[in-house]
């Protein structure tokens, strides 16, 4: 097969005939129930879950208020690429998603390429949900006062690397009592779980029996899933309600002062967090075909549940900024805390509750749209046919169905919840980023049929380039030492908890003594508590560096530098040197303003998040694309014309 195989295209006239013949004999057919409200519905029930009720915490102490406007950025970038979306949506409407719409626009081996990455996306993006909701769940138990063990409400990995990091802050003098609350647990679940010769047994019962649920739920039909999803989110937009209206009663002005307390930089340091807070609008192109109007539907679902969920994020943000100090919100559950502290104890009770419910309808979408996915890939040739079954009688892909649930609940009963939220992130706007290109790689070719909905055209040539001049000169002229420190790659100094739990015991008693011989209050008569000794200078960043540039230990133990500091900012310079080659495409195919703008931000906040999250779905990539050159190619539906 010629190289020029791996790039050949689906047409849309024969994904749309391929349908109609579905519908005509009843074969591989889905059950068409949903309307724009449905959609929108399913769409708040995918982004109302663990933004607003965990992520928004870390968010807001890292921004302060102003964290309103990375909500906005964030709805921007979300919101060009559902423009993308939507035009694809109304062209080719049928499940598959940003796959099928690849398939169309770039070829097979790029829609291979996002069909495996949307895998990825849908699986670990179920697993982080279902995490988040066992954590809930089991706090809410608690408050009822039911205590489950410990070593069944953690994932293995928090708890393996929990009891080394707590025990190697205990070694530098710190007590149990005085470890955070999560190392306190971490230390429990490893040192209480059974163990099988070295092995402990820890895991996430709670989060497995979730999956289960809601896989029951998925199998059993599109509108048993969507009558439960239409009354999760009644329930979870009434609690909304509640605490906004509630909160702005206990709102003082003079929290919002200082507005931005961290500058552009503070605010920008929660984009890949509050970014997960809005995915999951892209799940409902997954059910095109199972819409009774999805030319006009899908659009207007997805345009309404990012302007509704805009809303309150803002409101709760204002509020929750308002009530407490914003350095006060890095908990995992900030919206209870808030109401906590204020002595609202019932208020309380009614927000876990609810979390509990909407962590359950975010984990409903996502375990719909990823079937779904298999199901297109499967029509055409690139999965096993067993993915693309029907069930006869509740008119899901079946198969799939159960499939997904096995792939999602043993992950996680072990994986930890940060690897898979960014994992979960990047492979999203992975999706967002080729879905804005395929818009702009189609835009001038007059042989594809259009639908009814059309992005606005504005034309880049020269916004763009001004957009670029305008963004160096705000880098060199008011944010130049950040912008010389990337470019020079400057050594960064490693923050006291970094340095404290990477040292040994020998380490650690050199580092007190000098950390004593330096202690004009004399606090080290009253605590050996390393990371607190050496966390009371971070305040000041001269001091601090002053102090670190004086420990008993090498330098590799203090700082990042060199090739391990660059590593983390290859992300950035990928982006800026795309950046580059995308104004010269913009000012020589006057490209389209609306999906070049969304291809650009979501590539930024793939930038944002860490290397080794590049390093981990590259690696994915590859064992997909091993599988597509084994099996798929020559499977591909593609080389027999006739069932094509």
């Amino acid at each position: 097969m010629a190289l020029s195989g791996l790039f050949r295209k689906k047409t849309v006239q024969d994904i749309l005939k391929q349908v109609a013949k579905n519908e005509a004999d009843g074969h591989n057919a889905l059950g068409k129930h949903l309307t724009t409200k449905d959609l929108t519905a399913f769409g708040i029930a995918a982004i109302v879950g663990a933004g607003i009720f965990s992520t928004i915490g870390k968010a807001s102490a890292d921004g302060g208020p102003a964290v309103i406007f990375l909500f906005l950025f964030t709805a921007l970038a979300c919101s060009f690429a559902a423009f993308a979306y939507a035009e694809f949506a109304s062209m080719v409407p049928v499940s598959g998603s940003a796959y099928t719409y690849s398939y169309v626009a770039f070829g097979e081996l790029i829609a291979w390429i996002i069909g495996w990455a949307l895998i990825m996306e849908y699986a670990v993006g179920n697993i982080t949900v279902a995490i988040s909701w066992s954590d809930y769940f089991t706090g809410l138990l608690q408050s009822g006062g039911i205590h489950l063990p410990q070593w069944i409400q953690m994932d293995y990995l928090t708890a393996s690397n929990g009891f080394k990091d707590a025990t190697a802050l205990m070694q530098g003098g710190k007590s149990y009592d005085n470890l955070g609350r999560g190392l306190q647990e971490a230390y429990t679940a490893w040192t209480t779980a059974p163990t099988i010769g070295s092995f402990h047994f820890v895991a996430d019962l709670p989060a497995l029996f979730i999956i289960v649920l809601i896989t029951a739920l998925v199998y059993r039909g599109m509108k048993e899933s969507r009558n439960a999803s239409n009354l999760m989110v009644i329930v979870k937009l009434c609690i909304v309600l509640l605490v906004i209206a509630v909160g702005v009663f206990y709102v003082d002005t003079a929290n919002w002062d200082p507005f931005a307390p961290n500058g552009v930089s503070g605010v920008l340091k929660g984009v890949s967090a509050v970014f997960f807070a809005y995915i999951g609008f892209d799940a409902i192109s997954t059910t095109a075909e199972e819409c009774k109007n999805p030319q006009r539907d899908l659009p207007r679902g997805m345009m309404w549940a990012i302007i509704i969920c805009t809303i309150l994020y803002i409101a709760i943000a204002l509020v929750l900024t308002g009530m407490v100090r914003y350095n006060e919100l890095n908990v995992g559950d900030p919206l209870a805390f808030v109401f906590d502290k204020l002595n609202l104890k019932w208020m309380s009770g009614i927000i876990a509750v609810s979390a509990v419910v909407a962590m359950a309808s975010v984990l409903l979408v996502f375990q719909m749209g990823q079937p779904r996915i298999w199901m297109s890939m499967s029509r055409d040739g690139l999965l096993p046919k067993k993915f693309s079954t029907v069930h006869p009688k509740f008119k899901t892909p079946s198969f799939a169905t159960i499939v997904t649930g096995f792939v999602v609940a043993v992950p996680a009963l072990f994986l930890n919840l940060t690897m898979v939220t960014d994992l979960c992130s990047i492979g999203t706007l992975f999706a967002f980023v080729l879905v804005c290109a395929g818009v702009l790689v189609l835009q001038n070719k007059p042989e594809i049929p259009r639908g009814k909905f059309k992005t606005p055209y504005v034309n880049s040539k020269f916004i763009l380039p001004v957009l670029m001049i305008a963004g160096l000169y705000y880098a060199f002229a008011f944010n130049s030492k950040a912008t010389m420190a990337f470019i020079n790659n400057d050594a960064q100094t490693n923050d006291a908890t970094t340095i404290i739990t990477s040292l040994d015991k020998e380490q650690s008693a050199k580092v007190f003594n000098y950390l004593e011989s330096i202690d004009v209050k004399n606090i080290t008569a009253e605590t050996s508590d390393l990371e607190h000794l050496l966390s009371q200078y971070q305040d000041d960043d001269a001091k601090y560096a002053e102090v670190v540039k004086g420990l008993p230990i090498s330098d590799s133990l203090k700082y990042e530098s060199g090739f391990s500091l660059f590593k983390h900012k290859i992300p950035m310079w990928i982006f800026l040197f795309v950046l580059v080659g995308l104004a010269v495409w913009a000012f020589r195919k006057n490209l389209s303003l609306i999906p070049l703008l969304g291809l650009i931000c979501c590539l930024y906040m793939m930038a944002e998040l860490s290397v080794w999250n590049w390093i981990y779905f590259t690696i994915w990539l590859l064992i997909g694309l091993v599988i597509y050159f084994t099996y798929s190619r020559k499977n591909s539906k593609l080389n027999f014309p006739a069932e094509a």
